[in-house]
């Protein structure tokens, strides 16, 4: 029985899963509620003696978006035709059960059933590229300019950017792409790309994603506390890989960081820590809320540069405080001494955690991020 109005809970229920479900996985829920972390063990469901499973959130959560697991992002529940499904949405503001039907589950090394959009422009740099302040290895992907071999003077700034298996590529997507290589090709084709950016995309490792992406641990979602580590992987092993093999302007005014999510915060606290190392940085609905404290009073004693540009861009439905958040982080960092010139939020009214509206505000976030010094910006709410 639940609990009275004071203490409401939702139960999410799931009623069937496909024949092929190992009996012995355990199942997951993945949501805004844990930063879509797919396999915590703290919202992972129980299964009932008659095959069904369950698990209980408060209601205190609200509005909510989120999608089953068997674990990781390689294992999601999907369609009947092995394609990825709309975020399931729901409001756990009152007690109530709300059950689900699992139609099919993606399935990790199984051949893709979406077709490659890369383009040709885009190469694996390495499969297992090292991190060494991690002793882990990760797959990292490299976008050159068209004009890149027939320029051999030519030298290009460089955006690096997260999650790698949704940036270039529809096929190793887990949850749609955003089609930086196409959109670089088209801005350029059409002479609206300011510089010809070089893009490093690293893949997320889905087991230990928010723990990289979190610079401290949070003790509710049982996640976090690597991501200084993984910064420093960025700035202090990639890059300059990167910076040797290829023509880059290596300055921070030629070097940027994007990401969405934990994604857009861990590249504000990458420009915190390493201000003249990037920047440029681009984040998109970031989630401060894992971190906002200790984020605060690390800026404190890390501020930021002057000359760094900052463009946020969130949805205000997304959740109670992503906009908050985010308005404030863009007022701390005017009060700490950057310019509102180089200060951007965009809050659309239709914005989504999600990869197409990330992938449609790229291009703005993209010529804010690297316009010429001698252009001017208008700064919107």
């Amino acid at each position: 029985m639940l609990a009275g109005p004071a203490t409401a809970q939702t139960v999410l229920k799931i009623t069937r899963v496909p024949a092929n479900t190992p009996p012995d996985d355990t199942l997951f829920v993945a949501g805004s509620f844990n930063i879509w972390n797919p396999h915590n063990p703290a919202y992972s469901l129980i299964k009932t003696p008659d095959g069904t499973y369950q698990i209980t959130l408060p209601a205190s959560l609200g509005p909510v978006e989120y999608k089953f697991t068997r674990g990781s992002w390689e294992k999601a529940e999907t369609g009947l035709d092995k394609q990825p499904l709309p975020n399931r949405r729901a409001n756990l503001q009152q007690a109530a059960v709300i059950t689900h039907e699992v139609l099919a589950w993606s399935e990790a090394g199984a051949a893709p059933t979406k077709k490659h959009t890369a383009t040709p422009q885009v190469h694996t740099l390495s499969d297992n590229f090292r991190i060494p302040q991690l002793g882990r290895t990760r797959r990292v992907l490299v976008y050159l300019p068209a004009d890149y071999s027939a320029k051999p003077q030519k030298r290009y700034p460089v955006l690096y950017m997260h999650d790698g298996q949704n940036v270039f590529d529809d096929a190793t997507s887990y949850s749609g792409e955003w089609g930086v290589d196409e959109t670089l090709d088209s801005l350029r084709a059409t002479g609206q790309d300011p510089v010809s950016c070089i893009v490093v995309a690293v893949d997320n490792d889905s087991q230990h994603r928010s723990d990289e992406y979190i610079p401290w641990r949070n003790a509710e979602i049982k996640a976090g506390g690597q991501g200084s580590a993984y910064v420093d992987f960025l700035a202090l092993t990639l890059k300059p890989y990167i910076d040797a093999k290829y023509r880059t302007r290596p300055d921070a005014a030629h070097t940027g960081i994007a990401g969405s999510s934990l994604g857009g915060l861990i590249s504000v606290y990458a420009a915190l820590k390493y201000p003249r190392v990037y920047g440029r940085v681009g984040a998109f609905s970031p989630a401060f809320w894992v971190c906002n404290d200790s984020l605060k009073a690390f800026a404190k004693t890390h501020r930021p540069a002057s000359s760094t540009r900052f463009y946020f861009v969130c949805g205000p439905e997304e959740s109670e405080t992503m906009l908050p958040l985010t308005a404030a982080w863009r007022d701390n960092l005017r009060a700490q001494g950057v310019p509102a010139s180089n200060l951007s939020l965009r809050a659309p009214a239709d914005g989504q955690h999600r990869e197409w509206f990330w992938r449609r505000e790229f291009p703005a976030a993209y010529r804010f991020m690297f316009r010429p010094a001698a252009e001017g910006v208008k700064t919107t709410r």
